[in-house]
């Protein structure tokens, strides 16, 4: 039951964020809401590092190098097909975990430094609420941002 209702909150995350995926290129990617927010190729790019940085706390090693946790935009431009193969591979990745775990495994806990003890299930969880949070602040800066 675990697996089944997992795969469907990760299809739905999948399906609701590629809304706002599919509307993301490399020339819209330097929008800006203002001057102290990040830019829609930060945030994209963000969205996919995380999915692969936090997977290591279930196991999962990744080479994948933090740019955008905890820093603050620069005006890097990132490549839009690097953070669109970074964000496919990462929903992959959750769906191996969803694959693979056993029931008794996603209500494990493991330690994390961000939110100490918790289970695999929460953190899963928290995954999909960050995807989801950034899309929406990635919808709202394609629909009002300006190129700063």
């Amino acid at each position: 039951m675990t697996k089944h209702l997992l795969k469907d909150l990760l299809e739905q995350n999948q399906k609701t964020c590629s809304f706002t995926f599919k509307e993301i290129t490399q020339n819209n990617s330097s929008l800006k809401l203002n001057e102290d927010t990040a830019s829609v190729g930060f945030m994209y790019r963000h969205i996919g590092e995380i999915m692969h940085l936090i997977s290591q706390f279930f196991g999962i090693p990744t080479t994948v190098q933090n740019t955008t946790m905890g820093e603050k935009d620069t005006g890097k431009v990132y490549q839009w097909e690097e953070s669109k193969k970074l964000v496919e591979e990462g929903y992959q990745l959750l769906e191996n975990l969803i694959e693979n775990l056993s029931e008794k495994e996603w209500t494990e806990t493991i330690d994390t430094p961000f939110f100490g003890s918790i289970s695999r299930v929460k953190l899963f969880g928290h995954i999909l609420y960050h995807n989801s949070y950034h899309c929406g602040q990635i919808t709202l800066t394609l629909k009002r941002g300006s190129y700063l």
